[in-house]
């Protein structure tokens, strides 16, 4: 039932779509000629949602951006690269409107990851998340992307569950000329690296992010999963249960040790290419591969609150939870690429398969006070887990040109995978009884336990869409028809399993003060019948399948009817069948879980005029429908502990589908290559949007999801970029290739709930209430900043690779949760940072050398959640990050 699976690379497969939407544009730009053409098609974005290809008639293309029909923001690989991220999570927060919370996933100006769409090479992607169906982009390494484009108004040959944005991943395309780069690089933390940190034995493979066994399910709890019996006394006898509980790997998995010296961050990577004809055909291959190994400490405060007193004649935050934490991550990386290439005549075909693993490794150690637990005396609480996140894509992409006629065909399968074996959990609380003065566990009682939970996801996706266009010349004005056809289907299964150890009886004094690996030892066990206990037995709790099957067809015209002046519309006609299934592997439920069974149809119109009313300026007028549906893990009534937030979360089954109206305006100002000036506002009304809802259970805060009736959001955003040439400044040598490119970007958002008298929602407990009692009019929505600024330098060669870059960005305050019975929500600061980014290029000896230097977080800015009341505050989750430091070099032939 439960197995730690083996993740291997997979066969070859999948597509490496034609062109990234930088690379195109920029052949586009050096093949137009001075004066404007007739009519000119570019292609500048193969890699597109459900068939993108964009065409642009009439109009002289100056700026990459400007060519698309869409308002869009791109983030090319020249801009990857300045920006020195490792992950394209941390490239996009470059992005106008685009912000990124615990560091995996974008929110699209102010709209939570639900409402935005991730796709690979215009492909759909699962996600390894227990918590989300939307794929964490924080999986991505920069070094296997060439190109990221954000659109942030919908057009019909895109899925329908478009938000706030839909970000489009394009991989490294087949080169035109032979290249191999070697690349590593070393650096370190001020908080972490030569810092103490806690660490724990695991596995021999640990560091190359993959286990070598020693957390694989051990054979006789295999076998009583098997069985379809709750372990624990009277399914089993207690012997068998002190043999399960006997199984375990022990002291390697649950002993906690201190290094005082945390290592330094390392990678390698490698990356190549070629291409070559034979006969009429041009093929090619890319290639690539890396490893990376971090290290991350986190010391600080996890505190709590569950009720409102009065201190010094005020109202004021009561704590609950008081602890300090320290926590170390090891997280590995290891991704790699293989793309294949055809192109004869006019027609192009890409294969690509990508893989990437991703494994954190964490030891945490919690002490301090629990009101509800062990009346208050100090506690000592630890953790170690090992996370296993895994994503094959495999797609394979076809692109056929018969003159006017044009056939793009895409097909994709994708296999996510999350294992995490071996969460283990002691707790152990001071006493001054018996004259012990030390901390105990007696597997039992206030503040004391230990548990092992096990957990599984695997996610399928297959995917295929077929599109086709045709360009009229017979027309009196330039146009085009696009129709389309997609189908997806996403099945996940998501397996958690959770054990306690339980103690027969009393276990005597000398045993409670034991170390973990003594206190769970096969004698202790063996002589005072501890034996193993499931605790997650209801329909559900241990497992739940889910899948999503979505048929898309779309129509859409392009036309010019005057010169300058085009028009886009299209409708999308969308059938969706969604379901979450509760597993009652035990036929033990007391309550009936509802299961999940949403089949609903929409027509999805979508219309943007273009305007291109002076030879450097335009203005843009869109609107459109949208949907976004629950995501499985919002469905689910499977329960979730998190412990970056000491928090628990179980879906609603009941949840409906969220629809939204978007409207966009944008006026644009081209006044030079790669220099531009663009002034947007936005609303968007949404229907029923899914929010977090927060309730106390016990000592916790616990979350779930709710539909509140209603919310609208709206704002305004600039960018603006502007080159300054420095060879006007002097003769010398220095100046006469530099320049200095100044970009900067502000996107202001207001959002609001809208709950009146009389509105209806479905609450924890699966019945219906008054929306009001769950939701504040007013409020905004959970992981909108109202401010949003990114402000760049840069002092660039235009001859040679030599780039110095410093990089501002600011977020403003945020709701992370609600808070639970009528508390203030929770507020999460991301503040300033600061980053530092130089890059030069070194020939030595006939070969191309890249240094590169980066320093991130020069501000030293804290991750801070909190809650305040009055002069009252209490911080739910705060801690430093530190300053990064890095240095890497790549020999490139």
């Amino acid at each position: 039932m439960m197995r730690l699976e083996t993740f291997t690379l997979r066969s070859l497969g999948t597509a490496l779509l034609a062109s990234t939407v930088l690379t195109s544009a920029a052949i586009a730009q050096q093949a137009a000629p001075a004066e404007a053409p007739a009519e000119q098609e570019v292609d500048i974005s193969a890699p597109g949602g459900d068939g993108l290809e964009i065409v642009v008639i009439g109009t002289k293309i100056p700026n990459v951006i400007r060519t698309t029909r869409e308002v869009v923001s791109v983030l090319s690989q020249a801009e990857i690269e300045r920006s020195g991220e490792g992950d394209i999570a941390g490239a996009l927060k470059r992005v106008t409107g685009l912000s990124v919370v615990g560091g995996k996933y974008v929110y699209v100006r102010g709209l939570g990851e639900r409402y935005s769409l991730a796709l690979l090479n215009g492909l759909p992607i699962p996600s390894p998340d227990p918590l989300r169906r939307v794929v964490p982009l924080d999986l991505f390494p920069t070094s296997v992307l060439s190109s990221s484009l954000v659109q942030k108004s919908y057009s019909a040959n895109y899925p329908g569950e478009f938000g706030g944005g839909v970000i489009n991943l394009t991989t490294r395309a087949v080169p035109d000329k032979p290249f191999l780069s070697f690349g590593g690089s070393i650096g370190g933390n001020t908080v972490t690296t030569g810092e103490v940190g806690y660490v724990y034995r695991g596995g021999d493979y640990d560091a190359w992010g993959f286990d070598d066994g020693t957390r694989s399910v051990p054979g006789p709890l295999k076998a009583a999963q098997a069985s379809g019996n709750i372990i624990g006394l009277g399914a089993f006898s207690l012997p068998e249960l002190q043999t399960i509980a006997s199984s375990f790997s022990n002291s390697s998995t649950s002993v906690i040790q201190r290094n005082s010296s945390i290592p330094a961050d390392m990678a390698m990577n490698v990356t190549g290419g070629t291409s070559f004809d034979v006969g009429d055909v041009r093929l090619g291959i890319v290639a690539t591969a890396g490893w990376s190994n971090e290290w991350r400490t986190k010391s600080g405060k996890q505190q709590n609150s569950l009720g409102i007193g009065n201190v010094d004649g005020e109202q004021a935050l009561i704590l609950n939870q008081d602890f300090d934490f320290l926590a170390t991550e090891n997280n590995v990386k290891v991704n790699g690429l293989l793309g294949l290439g055809a192109e004869f005549g006019e027609h192009k075909i890409r294969l690509t398969n990508l893989y990437i693993k991703d494994t954190i490794k964490e030891a945490r150690q919690q002490i301090g006070t629990n009101a509800a637990d062990f009346d208050g005396n100090l506690l000592n609480r630890t953790a170690t887990a090992f996370f296993e996140r895994q994503l094959i894509d495999t797609q394979a992409v076809g692109e056929f040109r018969f003159g006017n006629l044009s056939l793009d065909v895409r097909g994709t399968y994708a296999n996510s995978k999350r294992l995490s074996p071996y969460e283990r959990g002691f707790r152990y609380a001071f006493t001054e009884d018996f004259g012990i003065n030390d901390f105990v566990n007696a597997l039992q009682g206030p503040g004391q336990g230990a548990t092992i939970a096990f957990s599984r996801l695997n996610e399928n996706v297959y995917g295929a869409a077929i599109d086709l266009g045709y360009k009229f010349d017979s027309l009196p004005f330039p146009a085009r028809v696009v129709a389309g056809y997609s189908y997806n289907d996403n099945q996940r299964e998501s397996d958690f399993f959770q054990y306690r150890f339980q103690p027969s009886d009393a276990l005597p004094i000398g045993v409670i003060q034991q170390r973990p690996d003594f206190l769970l030892s096969d004698f202790n066990i063996q002589t005072y019948g501890i034996f193993l206990q499931q605790t997650n037995t209801q329909p559900g709790a241990a497992r739940y399948e889910a899948s999503l099957k979505v048929h898309g067809a779309y129509g859409q015209f392009e036309i010019e009817p005057t010169d300058g002046v085009q028009f886009v519309a299209g409708v999308r006609y969308e059938d969706g069948q969604q379901r979450v299934l509760p597993i009652d592997l035990y036929s033990a439920g007391t309550v009936a879980i509802p299961e999940t069974n949403i089949e609903r149809s929409y027509w999805l119109p979508a219309a943007t005029l273009t305007w291109n009313f002076m030879e450097d300026m335009q203005v843009r007028l869109s609107a459109s429908k949208t949907v976004a549906r629950p995501q499985f893990r919002e469905l689910a009534n499977q329960f979730y502990f998190d412990t970056d937030n000491d928090r628990g979360s179980f879906g609603n089954p009941l949840l409906v589908d969220s629809q939204l109206t978007n409207l966009e305006a944008r006026y644009e100002w081209y006044f030079g290559t790669d220099e531009r000036l663009t002034v947007g506002a936005f609303y968007k009304n949404i229907d029923k949007p899914i929010e977090i809802i927060a309730f106390i259970t016990s000592d916790t805060i616990t979350t779930t999801f709710g539909n509140a009736p209603r919310a609208t959001l709206y704002g305004a955003e600039i960018d603006a970029q502007k080159i300054f040439r420095l060879d006007t400044l002097s003769n010398s040598e220095f100046f006469q290739s530099r320049r200095i490119l100044l970009g900067f970007n502000y996107t202001y958002t207001d959002s609001r709930l809208k709950v009146n008298p009389g509105d209806r929602t479905i609450d924890p407990t699966f019945q219906e209430v008054e929306a009001t009692n769950l939701f504040r009019d007013g409020a905004p929505l959970t992981g909108q900043s109202d401010h949003l600024i990114n402000f760049q330098i840069s002092l660039q060669d235009e001859d040679s690779l030599s780039e110095q870059t410093l990089m501002f960005n600011y977020a403003s305050d945020r709701v992370s949760q609600r808070g639970a019975a009528l508390l203030p929500d929770l507020i999460e600061r991301p503040g300033v940072r600061l980053d530092f980014v130089w890059r030069q290029a070194v020939p030595i000896g006939g070969f191309d050398i890249q240094l590169q230097f980066e320093a991130r977080n020069l501000t030293n800015t804290r991750y801070q959640e909190f809650q305040t009341l009055n002069s009252s505050r209490v911080d739910y989750n705060t801690y430093d990050l530190g300053r990064s430091f890095q240095f890497g070099a790549s020999l490139n032939f």
